[in-house]
């Protein structure tokens, strides 16, 4: 998806304005990024209906929605990311450091679990802030920055976490005051009629439909555009690219602070080791969904499709009773496939503009 025009309009065949020219629905359809990825989750969700006696039961589809939703609530500020032409490898172990500095925190202080939940926030969006600022000043590529930080937070969580209690895993702050509330906006169930569901999918969709208000009804989704379009291009009509990658980066950090309280609040405790290899699977869900690697194009109604992909193949090859030692496999051939058919519907797209 481009971003919408601000300059003047092209004149479309026949001197008309481009905007009152009609197309058809066909015609809309190929020119929407998620196209792929919609054909492909109907597809995957038709495969498993039949091979899968149990995946169309209520509580089995509960259970894909809550798998999808833990990775789709990263995969839209990363597709945002992406479409500003970005990545952040640093995304798995930042979620595991918003959790760990939650837990420590507010036990090593004996404080009320919403304090270590306010300065978890303030540390997260600090490291979002770090990752863009020093994209921006030192103009070095996005994959060197992010990785120089998964290296550092992943080294940061296991010697922290054995310095301040002794073990590769936090203490228990179950008991601690706050505790109960916090767990009802991080990791509380949903009870609809005899299914429940997990808060997480509540987060998710909220964050979807707001990232596609931004990209679509806002200044600033033009900017993201714009943006991974070009940035030299986007600097010469005013559109302010420093900010908008450091916001976007702390837009990441916050999805991550978001699914490290859903991580904490519902085990209790924490392993300093989680998280390592999440950053593909947020990145290849919003490939799925329809992000070019390039940036400039894609939608994150598109990423949270490749997110239920996702969710309905892990939990699909449990169901249908196969070894999950070939989830991987079949996780990478989806990728694979999603892109082509990406590449060739965008194509198809800008042959019939």
């Amino acid at each position: 998806m481009s971003a919408p025009s601000t300059g003047t309009p092209q004149a479309a065949e026949g001197g008309r304005d481009e905007r009152l020219v009609h197309r058809s629905l066909v015609r809309r359809l190929m020119g929407r990024p998620e196209l792929g990825s919609v054909v492909g989750a109907i597809a995957v969700f038709v495969f498993f209906a039949f091979v899968a006696d149990t995946f169309l039961r209520a509580s089995s589809l509960s259970t894909v929605l809550y798998a999808s939703s833990t990775i789709g609530i990263m995969a839209v500020p990363v597709a945002l990311l992406m479409i500003g032409g970005e990545f952040d490898l640093s995304t798995g172990v930042m979620v595991t450091s918003s959790a760990l500095v939650s837990s420590m925190f507010s036990y090593q202080m004996t404080a009320n679990v919403w304090v270590g939940v306010g300065v978890s926030l303030l540390v997260t969006l600090a490291i979002g802030f770090f990752n863009g600022f020093m994209l921006t000043r030192t103009k070095l590529p996005s994959f060197i920055i992010t990785l120089g930080t998964f290296l550092m937070l992943t080294g940061l969580n296991l010697g922290f976490t054995k310095l301040i209690s002794g073990t590769v895993s936090t203490k228990t702050i179950g008991d601690m005051e706050g505790f109960s509330s916090a767990r009802a906006l991080f990791a509380s169930h949903l009870s609809l009629g005899d299914v429940d569901l997990q808060v997480t999918i509540v987060w998710w969709l909220a964050l979807v439909a707001l990232a596609t208000w931004v990209l679509l009804r806002t200044r600033v989704g033009n900017w993201i555009f714009a943006v991974g379009g070009g940035a030299d291009a986007a600097r010469a009509v005013g559109v302010p690219v420093n900010r908008t990658k450091i916001g976007l980066y702390m837009a990441v950090a916050f999805a991550a602070w978001i699914s490290g309280q859903h991580l904490l609040f519902s085990y209790d405790v924490v392993q300093s080791g989680e998280g390592v290899g999440n950053e593909f699977l947020y990145i290849i869900a919003a490939v799925i969904g329809g992000c070019l690697m390039t940036g400039g194009y894609g939608s994150a109604i598109g990423s949270a499709v490749g997110a239920f992909i996702f969710g309905m193949t892990s939990k699909g090859i449990v169901y249908a009773q196969w070894n999950p030692d070939w989830f991987k496999f079949f996780l990478g051939g989806m990728l694979l496939l999603a892109t082509l058919l990406n590449a060739w519907v965008r194509k198809r797209a800008e042959a019939s503009k």
